[in-house]
């Protein structure tokens, strides 16, 4: 099942098309990794999902809802840690997790036990009654993603969820993620940690003004674009020689794997130079540098 269905969906504010025509679809148990430049239409996506912005063409359903038609319904079933902090000020840990959960017409006395569970998760047990304004960012980070799943959501959207933490909770964080993944909860996470997308998404889309320009299994997207290259590493600068698919950059000749078959004629022309190879090594790319190349064109 489809856990979420994007359709031709549309998005403009005055003088800015922020979404145009973007259609995907994430199944039910995938850790979808959605990527794009700052204003590219990730966030604006995400809030046409949540009911946070009107758009103006398109359909969004959610395990089948119709996130218009059947907003409540729909809604119930998400779950969204947003970049930016927005607790209520007056409100201490403990009583932010059980508002949350009056949200959704949950009871306080009925959500006691998943509150006191989210708590210990995060390590948040012995500062339920503190201020939220005098806890520390990486804390404040771990009660946005317990408020985001109060409600024992069955699709989990995350926005920048390690933004602003340090190694050893980013690491914890994403030990969670795997583990309730692996118990079925539907994942989207943004991110610009694009380390972090490829070592926790099964599936990556990116995005780029405001257009999906690439839509696969993360592996595919590595493997199938092929951009990868070698390098030559020689004991003095060559001389530049035109050669398709082959830059020459001193004493680095890099030979990208659209230009394999160059390999002997790159060879001989350094045999005929009197240049010695010293280093030959073979470089896969990473969906960090996937994701440049696509965006910069």
């Amino acid at each position: 099942m489809k856990a979420l269905s994007i359709k031709n969906l549309h998005k403009s504010y005055p003088g800015i098309k922020a979404v145009d025509g973007v259609s995907f679809d994430i199944e039910e148990g995938d850790f979808f990794g959605f990527l794009g430049p700052n204003g590219a239409g990730k966030t604006t996506t995400i809030n046409c999902v949540i009911g946070l912005a009107k758009f103006s063409d398109g359909r969004i359903e959610i395990f089948g809802k119709d996130n218009k038609k059947d907003f409540i319904d729909a809604r119930k079933l998400v779950g969204i840690a947003p970049q930016e902090y927005n607790f209520d000020p007056y409100l201490n840990i403990e009583d932010v997790l059980i508002y949350q959960a009056g949200y959704y017409g949950i009871s306080k006395k009925k959500i006691l036990p998943r509150v006191k569970e989210l708590l210990k998760q995060f390590d948040l047990d012995g500062k339920k009654e503190v201020d939220f304004r005098k806890l520390s960012g990486g804390m404040k980070r771990r009660l946005t993603l317990a408020r985001a799943l109060v409600h024992s959501p069955k699709l989990l959207i995350l926005d920048e969820p390690t933004a602003g933490v340090d190694v050893g909770l980013r690491l914890d964080i994403h030990k969670y993620l795997k583990k309730i993944n692996g118990e079925g909860v539907t994942i989207l996470l943004t991110s610009h940690y694009i380390d972090e997308i490829e070592k926790l998404c099964n599936k990556t889309c990116i995005i780029n003004n405001g257009k999906i320009i690439a839509n696969d299994l993360t592996k595919n997207l590595v493997d199938d674009l092929d951009t990868g290259h070698t390098e030559i590493l020689t004991d003095k600068k060559s001389k530049v020689k035109k050669i398709e698919n082959v830059e020459f950059n001193g004493n680095k000749i890099i030979v990208w794997n659209k230009g394999k078959d160059k390999m002997k004629e790159v060879f001989d022309y350094l045999s005929e130079q009197k240049i010695k190879v010293l280093d030959v090594k073979s470089v896969k790319d990473s969906l960090q540098d996937i994701f440049l190349r696509l965006t910069k064109k």
